[in-house]
């Protein structure tokens, strides 16, 4: 799961019955190119903030932030309240969709929550958005310096 920390958009994410370093890459790859359209941003180098989780650390990882420019940034072990963004995300996640609904199988489960992420980054307002899904407060932002 990659969110942007300034407009809390679900930029990537991968579903798979595992999580090994393969899926998070791939989690990666679809945020660099939903956000800036190519694997090798230009410009400030984005910094990539994650726990000390095995995946994040493997060598196939830490290659492809490499080679996707992004500067890792490990938190403190033990810290949740750190990592309060994504630990909120699931949150929501659970109790606005997983909990809402009786899963048929695999694939039901990847499109309800594809469509809950959707609706999420489309419209779905954040108090420290001032009430604005990540959409609508990213386009305001753009819009402002065009």
């Amino acid at each position: 799961m990659v969110i942007d920390d300034h407009d809390r958009e679900i930029m990537g994410y991968e579903f798979a019955l595992r999580g090994r370093a393969k899926e998070a890459e791939r989690a990666l790859e679809t945020a660099c190119l939903a956000r800036v359209g190519t694997l090798q941003p230009i410009g400030a180098t984005p910094r990539l903030r994650s726990d000390k989780g095995l995946i994040f650390h493997c060598r196939r990882y830490c290659q492809a932030c490499r080679d996707y420019r992004l500067q890792q940034e490990f938190m403190t072990p033990y810290t949740p309240e750190r990592n309060g963004l994504i630990e909120r995300f699931f949150r929501s996640l659970k109790e606005e969709c997983v909990c809402q609904h009786y899963f048929e199988g695999f694939e039901d489960v990847r499109q309800r929550i594809q469509r809950w992420i959707q609706w999420s980054n489309e419209e779905r307002p954040h108090q420290v958005l001032r009430y604005e899904s990540p959409r609508q407060f990213w386009l305001k932002q753009h819009s402002q310096g065009a």
